[in-house]
């Protein structure tokens, strides 16, 4: 597994969240109202609000703030209601890209994402156009300081993981889908704590740029998707460089 360029992109999207936190935590209330409503407000009966919180706690979100989204989305009194969209198209020089969005306006979101790949000389697909090339799996990232290495591989497979990657400065755990929240809450019982986790979108082979106009293109792309606060989760398979 090429688990360093999919670091970079964790790394990137973390420094993000600490430079914009107020947009960081709008995109993780969406999220949470959206699972509540669909089943329930209590975590131990609706395991996609147990994984949620999780996230949301990953990228420091409140407690406090948590139980206030939750408590509102369970109420008759919130009327948003966001449908989930997912787009995919090539970005510039052909970087494959998954872009997850909740939004309440489909026609907005939309003609954004077109405009934005547009923009950066990419293009939007037809739904299927790249998802064939990246894995559905989840995907918890661990800080790799001060821990063991073997330790945490034996702790994370006798969890249920599926794959274990040892890279610079952290430690990569890929789950079923389905298996990551059990996976996640056996570490965090063993007392791990967690940079993300997730069901994410993994690359089965990644795109390198070469071109300078190429990789700013790229990097205007991922500054939009993430500015863009119907957009909740954006994938790629680009070779980012340290």
């Amino acid at each position: 597994m090429s688990g360093h360029s999919k670091w970079n992109n964790i790394k990137r999207k973390k420094e993000k969240t600490d430079a914009a936190k107020a947009k960081i935590f709008t995109k993780m209330g969406r999220e949470i109202a959206v699972v509540v409503k669909q089943g329930g407000p209590n975590p131990n009966e609706n395991s996609k609000l147990k994984d949620v919180i999780a996230k949301a706690k990953a990228a420091n979100v409140p407690n406090e703030n948590i139980e206030r989204i939750i408590k509102k989305a369970a109420g008759e009194g919130d009327a948003n209601n966001y449908e989930e969209l997912i787009y995919e198209g090539y970005g510039p020089g052909g970087v494959a890209c998954i872009v997850e969005t909740l939004t309440d306006n489909r026609n907005r979101t939309a003609g954004e994402m077109r405009h934005y790949f547009d923009k950066c000389g990419g293009n939007l697909g037809q739904a299927g156009s790249v998802s064939f090339m990246f894995d559905r799996k989840g995907q918890i990232v661990i800080e790799a300081e001060d821990l063991d290495e073997d330790n945490v591989m034996m702790d994370a497979l006798e969890a249920g993981a599926e794959d274990f990657t040892a890279d610079e400065d952290v430690f990569e755990i890929i789950t079923a889908p389905n298996d990551l929240g059990a996976v996640r809450d056996a570490l965090e019982e063993k007392g791990y704590s967690f940079v993300s986790a997730e069901v994410a979108y993994i690359p089965q082979n990644m795109t390198t740029l070469t071109d300078d106009t190429m990789k700013e293109k790229m990097e205007k792309l991922i500054d939009m998707m993430d500015e863009n606060e119907d957009v909740q989760a954006f994938w790629h398979n680009w070779e980012m460089e340290d």
